[in-house]
């Protein structure tokens, strides 16, 4: 027999049944999504702020970490006021249309907006007010916050440019998908092919996915090579815990990076010898287990030709014939060493990609996998959904391969194989540089996203171009504090998350990817999880039958 529920927990129990019959049935309604937002926002911003104490390395006091994304000015509250509010506030407007008046002026009033206005309209008005309010809340908190930064990133940028800068792709993403689904004559909510549709709309459907990944291969390659290039030479215009990334998967040492950026700067000289820190590449170069005199300009020749030759016998190095600047050893650090191949620039440029690929393939099995499991878990028995799903992760993790291991030979077939011999009279000081060799591996690596399936490019692209925004706006612009500028940041979120989320209630059809399952899962529930094909569900619903696909 079951034990008796003790008073006390019966108590509870009606508690708990008497809150949830006050929440609307209906997964539309405002409370629902405004339940729904809360839950989302505080989970992205709760789980980061407490993983560190569930390592143990968070030096604050947990009840100030609540306090801070809890508070009415937290991300959660601000971000529920901004989507929920519009929400509330195009309830209570389609209310007022529907309601009578005695006063003829105030009719009439709301006839004209309302042949004015159309639905949509409506919806972006609402949510431009919501937003203003969201987004004075969420600025205050985060100049409240008591959150350190380190002192290679602009303190004066504004905290919410970031998300901002998000919302703004995404934004624009929608309108270039609307656009795209103009051009070539498909106008459907989903790119899912049933069988009664015609050759053309078929046609048109092959022709706007072929824009839409031309569009977003173009999109990646240029935002990685601006992204890598700001790796190396100026890393305080990314995020820092981007930065951390990259630099966790390129595994430069910090002393080669300083004497890039030496380089750039011209305190760091083949041609003349010097540079800004003594020790900086002799020490990398004895932790390698190398002469020091391997790290120092003065004693590396500068040019190719007989020039260099006579340096690198003094040297005791015999594959650097007809070539200048460090050798490869130092750029390629230990990777090869145990095998006896740190001197191959092949061997660096693939045992780099082959360590990537694992790595890789522990990150994208379980993205592969997890929102099958969520969404449609007795796909997993089917053989040929298993292998498909196996096949896109392996097919991920060979993107993310490729281009580390195109980025390294790209270099080395730059400064040592190839064109740094063709051109023996240019100096290192120019093959080394912003404008050489690394140039020449941040314009190749991002041509890897070709090897991407179609989907995942646009969802790459996404990810990427916030960040590549970033980088390239003007450093004046991210530092000053002119109102003109905060004006305009105001402006550019609230017309962003206003378009998005308009467009996920009456345009479903423009969004794609993250925002796509994000925003339809705030704004209908979570029927979104189990994403099916809108039209093949209202046939369904509509004949009665059983229930489309699992």
């Amino acid at each position: 027999m079951p034990p008796r529920e003790t008073g006390q927990g019966r108590l509870l129990s009606e508690h708990i049944e008497r809150l949830v019959s006050l929440v609307p049935q209906n997964a539309a309604h405002p409370l629902q999504v405004s339940i729904r937002t809360y839950s989302l926002a505080a989970f992205l911003s709760l789980f980061p702020s407490l993983l560190p104490f569930l390592t143990n390395s968070s030096k604050k006091p947990l009840k100030h970490v609540l306090y801070r994304e809890l508070h009415y000015t937290g991300f959660a509250f601000a971000v529920t006021t901004a989507v929920g509010g519009g929400s509330f506030l195009r309830e209570a407007w389609r209310t007022l249309d529907e309601t009578s008046s005695d006063r003829v002026e105030f009719t009439k009033l709301k006839q004209w907006v309302s042949s004015k206005l159309s639905a949509a309209q409506k919806t972006f008005i609402s949510n431009v007010v919501s937003s203003t309010v969201g987004l004075l809340l969420l600025q205050a908190g985060r100049r409240r916050s008591t959150r350190v930064k380190s002192s290679s990133h602009d303190e004066s940028a504004s905290r919410t440019l970031d998300l901002t800068l998000l919302l703004l792709v995404r934004a624009l993403d929608a309108g270039v998908q609307s656009f795209v689904a103009r051009r070539s004559g498909s106008r459907r909510e989903s790119d899912a092919k049933p069988a009664l549709l015609s050759p053309q709309h078929l046609a048109a459907i092959a022709k706007r996915a072929s824009m839409r990944m031309q569009i977003d291969s173009l999109v990646f390659w240029a935002c990685s090579a601006r992204i890598m290039w700001c790796f190396f030479y100026e890393p305080e215009r990314l995020p820092r815990s981007y930065v951390k990334w990259i630099n966790a998967l390129a595994g430069v040492d910090p002393r080669l990076l300083e004497a890039l950026r030496g380089l750039r700067s011209r305190t760091w000289s083949y041609r003349k010898g010097v540079s800004h820190k003594p020790d900086l590449l002799t020490s990398y170069a004895r932790d390698l287990g190398y002469p020091s005199v391997w790290g120092d300009p003065s004693h590396l020749p500068a040019y190719g030709g007989a020039q260099a030759n006579d340096a690198w016998k003094r040297l005791g190095i015999s594959n650097r014939v007809g070539i200048g600047g460090i050798p490869c050893e130092m750029v390629h650090g230990h990777v090869g060493s145990n095998l006896g191949l740190e001197a191959s620039c092949t061997a660096n440029a693939s045992l780099r990609g082959v360590k990537a690929f694992f790595e890789a393939v522990a990150i994208y099995l379980p993205v592969q996998f997890l929102p099958i499991l969520l969404s449609r878990p007795r796909a997993l028995l089917d053989p040929k959904r298993i292998l498909q799903s196996l096949f896109g992760a392996l097919r991920s993790a060979m993107f993310l391969s490729t281009f580390l291991s195109s980025f390294w030979f790209s270099v080395c077939v730059t400064r040592t194989l190839v064109v740094a011999r063709m051109l023996p009279s240019v100096s290192h000081d120019f093959w080394d540089s912003e404008l050489g060799c690394i140039l020449a591996g941040c314009m190749v690596c991002g041509s890897s996203i070709w090897i991407e399936n179609g989907r995942r490019r646009g969802e790459m692209a996404l990810y990427v171009l916030p960040k590549a925004l970033r980088a390239w706006l003007p450093r004046r612009w991210i530092r000053s504090q002119s109102w003109k500028l905060q004006l305009a940041e105001r402006l550019t979120f609230i017309l962003s998350l206003s378009s998005l989320m308009t467009a996920a209630s009456h345009y479903p059809h423009v969004l794609r990817g993250l925002s796509r399952w994000g925003l339809r899962f705030i704004v209908r529930g979570p029927d979104v999880i189990l994403w099916r094909n809108s039209n093949v569900r209202t046939r369904s619903e509509e004949s009665n039958s059983v229930s489309p696909r699992p």
